[in-house]
């Protein structure tokens, strides 16, 4: 029987188009199990109600380190979620989970994030002049979608936005399934870390008006509620999350809408539909992630449509076959920006692992759409959309390039 279970990640007939396995799953069989790129097997479910329930369930761990927890990768330490080795920390479960989130939590309010929109509105602008500047076709994914979320994070955490090539790179490693070794994996986490140390050694010198300097100051309160390492994780966290699956986000947003130049124009004739077209977009995708979400591992059996799944397996919620169950989104395979429920989808998770930085995240997409359809009516993509090319090999996904001509 072993044999009989798929390879995954499944592939897929186009860059912008889900692998048929979803659809198949989520009416067939919505709990399957699937073998990973490190050879182990994990459970895998399609349905929205079952991913929803998995990931806003709170008994469910993201620490795939435990014994009997899937690897994911084919390096030793089976991935970032699974990795045992020093230098690892990351941001706890339970009641350390929570505590960690209110830490956070003031600093990316819609309030706070609203008040960052001109910024983030400038930092677009002067992306597009230089793009523009070179004249066409130009890379979309090099010229705005990379640099823009880089520089938003970069000031909102005090890091210097000149060095996202090193973050990239270390995102890049640190996020493989089938790419790099353990040792590639284990030196950049080691130069993460330390570049992160040697940051938060600056900013207790030299404290400024950003996150890190409030970070640090906790840190150093008698109260000690964040300890060092938890620090130099959560910072690296944030500047791998807020760059890495941002960045895709704005290129595949950009490649969805010009695909079918009539959701642009629509955007273009009428500037409201921009909040339920970044929903749609959302919504829709299915190559931000590889695995389609982040795993849990589960510490007692759950039923999922009707099959017990046991202590001790590891279970993804696949969130782009959820988002695009006909239960809970009537039509699911037709853009509507306009849909009433279109924001009830799960691409920013659900419950206690909600995504912290959303706002931002679709403040950036907000602007980023809202920018291009207003001062390029005219932008098209500059290759056919069948000849867009997926980014493999890693936890996270997104398109290769988007070129663009206007």
């Amino acid at each position: 029987m072993a044999d009989a279970i798929p390879d995954f990640p499944f592939d897929r007939p186009t860059a912008l188009e889900p692998p048929p396995q979803y659809a198949e799953l989520r009416e067939r069989c919505p709990v399957a199990h699937v073998r990973l790129p490190s050879g182990d097997v994990a459970t895998m479910v399609t349905r929205y109600d079952d991913a929803r329930a998995i990931l806003a369930d709170p008994r469910f761990s993201r620490n795939l380190a435990g014994k009997g927890a899937a690897r994911l990768a084919d390096t030793e330490d089976g991935g970032i979620f699974g990795r045992r080795k020093e230098g690892a920390a990351s941001v706890p479960d339970g009641q350390g989970h929570l505590r960690w989130r209110r830490l956070l939590s003031g600093w990316f309010t819609l309030r706070k994030m609203e008040a960052w929109r001109p910024r983030v509105q400038a930092m677009t602008d002067d992306l597009l002049d230089s793009m523009l500047a070179k004249g066409a076709p130009g890379n979309l994914s090099s010229g705005l979608a990379l640099p823009l979320p880089v520089r938003v994070i970069c000031a909102l955490v005090g890091a210097p936005s000149e060095d996202q090539d090193k973050f990239a790179h270390w995102s890049r490693v640190m996020l493989t399934l089938t790419l790099f070794t353990q040792e590639e994996v284990d030196q950049a986490y080691s130069e993460f870390n330390a570049y992160v140390s040697d940051l938060v050694a600056r900013h207790r010198a030299h404290p400024g008006d950003d996150l890190l300097s409030e970070l640090i100051q906790i840190t150093d309160a008698e109260d000690g509620r964040l300890s060092h390492e938890l620090l130099v994780s959560t910072v690296r966290g944030l500047l791998l999350a807020g760059h890495e699956t941002t960045s895709n986000m704005i290129a595949i947003m950009a490649a969805m809408v010009l695909a079918d130049r009539r959701r642009y124009e629509d955007v273009v004739d009428d500037p409201d539909l921009i909040p339920g077209t970044v929903e749609e977009v959302l919504r829709m995708d299915s190559t931000l992630s590889a695995l389609g979400g982040v795993p849990r591992f589960i510490t007692e059996d759950v039923v999922l449509s009707g099959t017990t799944v046991p202590t001790g397996s590891t279970v993804i919620p696949n969130i782009p076959a959820a988002n695009r169950d006909p239960a809970k989104f009537p039509d699911p395979d037709r853009f509507d920006p306009r849909r009433e429920n279109g924001a009830q989808h799960l691409a920013f998770g659900a419950g206690p692992h909600y995504c912290l930085g959303q706002p931002l995240a679709r403040l950036e997409l907000q602007t980023v759409l809202g920018t291009l359809t207003r001062r390029l009516p005219g932008l098209r993509l500059r290759d056919h959309p069948d000849d867009l090319r997926l980014r493999t090999g890693g936890i996270s996904g997104g398109l290769q390039d988007v070129w663009v001509v206007w």
